[in-house]
């Protein structure tokens, strides 16, 4: 099984708890940082104002919700944005959410 935590499939997600993750400006920060960075990043590489136990629970509310995807590289769990897949999933979310200009796809 390894050390890789569980992500929902795409046909899973619910615009419903996506909306919810989206709603606390941390995890709001955290999606887009990764939109921004265009980069995987460390769980500790986030500028958030929050401690690491609570840290760990927004990356588990964003992951639970489908919206990032975690593993590891050596001992760092690392965060990857799953924007093709919220693309797909709901056209134009993410782009409101960052703030970023719609994308023709």
């Amino acid at each position: 099984m390894g050390r890789t935590p569980p992500h929902p499939e795409t046909s899973q997600f619910g615009l419903q708890q996506v909306l919810e993750a989206l709603v606390d400006p941390v995890r709001r920060s955290i999606v887009a940082q990764l939109d921004a960075s265009g980069a995987d990043i460390p769980c500790g590489g986030f500028d958030i104002p929050v401690s690491k136990s609570t840290a760990t629970h927004h990356f588990n509310v964003l992951r639970e919700a489908g919206l990032i995807r975690q593993y590891y590289v050596g001992t760092s769990r690392m965060n990857s944005l799953r924007r093709a897949d919220m693309d797909a999933a709901f056209p134009g979310l993410l782009d409101a959410i960052t703030g970023q200009p719609v994308r023709n796809t």
